[in-house]
This record gives structure tokens, C-alpha cells and sequence, in this order.
């Protein structure tokens, strides 16, 4: 066996490994807002759709917990963080481009 078939073969678990990986979201919005609750909707109904069964959604109202929105970091409401897998990313505002959230929480589409 050469050096790339072994190169090869690790990048094809590692792939493969990626598509099973669990996810822990952290939904930052301010109150319970017609906007945060859209918001709220769209990031279930894509998770629902492209991680079921393999995330947990937290959900952050800095309103009540504002706290925990300095120790995230988060100056911008809504803001999506995908804690795990890493690495952390961060996505702000109405999150309404599907395309752009997947990319941004490094999802693969389903095909």
C-alpha cells in the first residue's frame, strides 16, 4: 500500500466521521420577539432537516441571562454559535439564508 491510498482512506473516515459528528448550537436572542421566534423556527427546521437526531439547540435569552451573553461574547442579537464540533463558528443576524447557515455551521447538504 502506498503513502496516498493511506492518506486517502484516513481523509474517507475522517468524512464519513464528520457527517455522524454531534452538534451543540447556542441561539443567543433578546426576549421572546415575533423575530427571535422566527429565528428560532428557521434554526430548528434546519437542523431538524439536516442534523436530526445529532444536535442540542440552547437557547439564550439575554434578557434574563445577560451574563452568559458576555461570557459568549455576543454583541449582535440573534447570534447562532456551534460550540461542537469544532472549530467554533459564529453566525449573526436573522439567519434567513439556509444556504449560508449550513455553510456556516459547516454542514454538507444532503444529496
Amino acid at each position: 500500500m502506498n503513502p496516498s491510498e493511506d492518506t486517502a482512506a484516513a481523509f474517507e473516515r475522517l468524512a464519513a466521521g464528520h457527517d455522524r459528528a454531534e452538534y451543540l448550537l447556542r441561539l443567543y436572542v433578546a426576549g421572546v420577539t415575533p423575530r427571535s421566534q422566527q429565528t428560532l423556527a428557521r434554526i430548528k427546521a434546519v437542523c431538524e432537516e439536516h442534523l436530526k437526531g445529532r444536535y442540542t439547540l440552547e437557547v439564550i435569552d439575554v434578557r434574563q441571562q445577560p451574563e452568559l451573553a458576555r461570557g459568549g461574547q455576543v454583541v449582535v442579537l440573534p447570534t447562532l454559535i456551534k460550540v461542537l464540533p469544532l472549530p467554533l463558528r459564529r453566525l449573526v443576524g436573522t439567519l434567513r439564508d439556509t444556504e449560508a447557515v449550513l455553510r456556516g455551521l459547516d454542514i454538507r447538504k444532503r444529496t
